[in-house]
């Protein structure tokens, strides 16, 4: 297999292609069914799921691909695996059913529990990030070339804080209260999918708090475009987050966050019960 800096094209390649799969959909009346977990799929994801695993078996074969649209292997199989591909290739499909563009496709590789490679795409918008932590590289491409990315410092007098559009709730709502008592003010960037990390990874914003489940694929694309960026992303208590250490697939809670220096842990609130 080449080094990961090799693989940077393949895979945004496979995302584009991918991409165009969902915006022929998109550009139609499809239906919508409903998975036995309750949660939405239609014709792109599964498309765009075709075109992932067909490119990436052909571009490294010997590597295992876990897709949420495929029948995943027991956790027996999965433990021994230490690189494997992971892959969501719809996330956010309530945003795109309901089609305000914030849906991504995206394809990480995983080595050692943790994302060492992210491609993310966001097809409505013509934009590809890709995260090299491995490299130490992040970036964007769009259809006027090529962004570095960083994380931004905190300097204080308050934060903006990424929040989803579909997700969140009371809990969420007294959470960011009791930031803004300790932190100062918050400002909210609502966005639907994984575009929620992307844009600490871009600098243009703080702090993402998650107070309610994930599965694996839905964010270890972006969480590597973060990482390469600057940024981290780890649980409340400031262990990293780490994937395929467990039967399930869904994530604890966690917090995404663009400055690692400033003294999380110490100046949050603790996150509310339920």
């Amino acid at each position: 297999m080449p080094g990961t800096s090799g693989l940077h094209a393949d895979l945004v390649g496979i995302v584009r292609r991918a991409g165009a799969e969902i915006m022929d959909v998109y550009a139609t009346d499809f239906d919508v069914e409903t998975k036995s977990d309750s949660s939405p799929v239609t014709e792109a994801d599964l498309r765009a799921h075709a075109v992932i695993v067909a490119g990436l078996l052909e571009l490294t074969p010997d590597i295992p691909i876990l897709s949420e649209e495929s029948e995943p292997p027991g956790f027996e199989t999965r433990a021994t695996w230490s690189r494997y591909w992971l892959v969501d290739p719809l996330d956010g499909t309530k945003e795109f059913v309901g089609r305000n563009g914030e849906f991504t496709v995206n394809i990480a590789l995983i080595d050692d529990h943790r994302p060492v490679l992210g491609v993310v795409g966001v097809p409505a918008q013509d934009t590809v990030f890709v995260g090299d932590v491995v490299a130490g590289e992040a970036y964007k491409e769009t259809g006027t070339g090529r962004e570095r990315l960083g994380t931004r410092r905190l300097a204080g007098g308050g934060l903006t804080v990424v929040a989803s559009r579909s997700h969140g709730g009371d809990r969420l709502e007294r959470y960011l209260d009791a930031v803004a008592d300790a932190l100062g003010p918050v400002a909210r960037r609502p966005v639907g999918s994984s575009l929620k990390l992307c844009l600490l990874a871009e600098g243009e914003a703080d702090f993402y708090p998650r107070l309610g489940p994930t599965s694996e694929w839905d964010i270890a694309a972006a969480h590597a475009v973060l990482a390469a960026a600057g940024g981290t992303v780890r649980l409340f208590d400031g262990r990293a987050l780490e994937y395929n250490t467990k039967a399930s697939f869904l994530n604890p809670e966690f917090m995404a966050v663009g400055d690692p220096a400033f003294p999380w842990e110490e100046r949050l609130p603790p996150a509310p019960g339920p």
